[in-house]
């Protein structure tokens, strides 16, 4: 009975201290649902990233612009960029950091 007993007490004790295991540190903090949609919608360089920004902001003279998405191919890589707090459309083909079509994707006739 006494060993019973013991036996008892030592696995309340280990139950007890395998509670405690458990790890108090927080986790880190996860990107947002637009951050982690962002990232897969960018699978361009991103020189060519930059220099499109650079020609979009020339080219509609406002330095309020995104990159939306990116996307590599052969020749060139094309990148959506948003313009403004609406994020107007632009399409831009970069190689290499330098720019070969700037194209707004707005509607304008709907303006």
């Amino acid at each position: 009975m006494q060993r019973l007993t013991c036996t008892i007490a030592s696995l309340a004790a280990l139950l007890s201290l395998s509670a405690c295991s458990q790890s108090s540190s927080p986790s880190p903090p996860r990107p947002s649902t637009s951050e982690a949609t962002a990232a897969a919608l960018r699978g361009g360089n991103p020189t060519d990233e930059r220099a499109c920004e650079q020609a979009v902001a020339k080219q509609t003279n406002n330095p309020d612009t995104a990159t939306l998405s990116s996307e590599m191919s052969q020749a060139n890589t094309q990148v959506i960029i948003g313009v403004g707090p609406e994020r107007a459309r632009w399409r831009c083909l970069a190689s290499g950091g330098k720019v070969a079509e700037v194209t707004s994707l707005t509607d304008e006739g709907a303006l």
